[in-house]
């Protein structure tokens, strides 16, 4: 029970969030002498938040949405620092079903992963980072909380906070995976401006969501694809999980969404298109 509950806020926690924004897109700002992937460099970012505060994007605005209607299903690849020893007796953090389930969609999917996730799973990390079909954001190295409370994750201490978003990226560069964009998700979906304040060095933009699937959790997959398709409407970003021990029908519930949004004639596309 025990057990439970803790993963229960890692994963509640990203299908949550206490605030959201929305800015206009700019494009992306390579760092001088940082050579970046292909991927990076066409990925647009959002301008800052006033006094220069990590940009939040959560939904494109009608006239970012330029190709009909999109919609950019995300998957969180959630793995805190301490859960090795849960790794080690086997538990699984990863799922490759739905990794597979979405190459055979043709689904484009951004991922937002962990650090701690692609040290865990590097080979994974790889494949899904050098697959032109995904993207992989950062969401953080440990998995704590960038503000408290939030969902019972432990905090990050502010100074910090830009350590646990670089060491992400480092772990990213370990696995070898290319396709690496400039977003950042908060764990749990909960920020304040501190933690704005703290990351804008990153010159990253913070996306959030504005369609919560449910699926932390959930045994019932028909439910979370309802919820998802009741909540989605064009430019929406849904936010979803690659986690097979704690959102165990994720994949079945993918299958099921994405043939329905296809018929109600959306285009899905990954959060660099969706925020062009």
């Amino acid at each position: 029970m025990a057990i439970a509950a803790v993963m229960g806020a890692v994963l509640v926690g990203c299908s949550g969030g206490n605030r959201g924004g929305h800015a206009k897109p700019a494009p992306a700002v390579p760092k001088p002498g940082k050579p970046l992937t292909d991927t990076v460099r066409k990925a647009p970012t959002v301008a800052p938040g006033p006094g220069g505060l990590t940009p939040v994007f959560e939904r494109a605005a009608k006239s970012a949405t330029s190709v009909g209607k999109t919609v950019a299903l995300t998957f969180d690849a959630d793995m805190t620092a301490g859960q090795g020893p849960r790794a080690a007796r086997g538990e699984h953090f990863d799922n490759p079903a739905l990794i597979a389930s979405l190459r055979k969609l043709n689904v484009p999917s951004t991922i937002f992963m962990t650090g701690r996730w692609a040290d865990q799973y590097p080979d994974q990390a790889k494949s899904i980072g050098n697959d032109p079909l995904f993207e992989i954001a950062n969401h953080s190295y440990s998995h704590y909380a960038f503000t408290s409370p939030c969902y019972g994750l432990p905090e990050v201490a502010k100074d910090a906070m830009r350590a646990d978003v670089d060491r992400a990226s480092a772990a990213f560069r370990k696995a070898g995976a290319r396709n690496v964009v400039p977003y950042f998700r908060f764990p749990g979906g909960c920020y304040n401006d501190e933690a704005l304040r703290a990351l804008a060095p990153t010159k990253l933009t913070a996306v959030q969501w504005d369609v919560v699937s449910g699926d932390a959790f959930a045994t019932d997959a028909d439910a979370v694809a309802e919820q998802v398709l009741a909540g989605v409407r064009p430019g929406s970003l849904v936010v979803m999980h690659c986690t097979r021990s704690a959102a165990p029908v994720t994949e079945q519930a993918v299958r099921r969404i994405v043939p329905e949004l296809r018929r109600r004639g959306y285009r899905l596309v990954k959060v660099s298109d969706l925020m062009r």
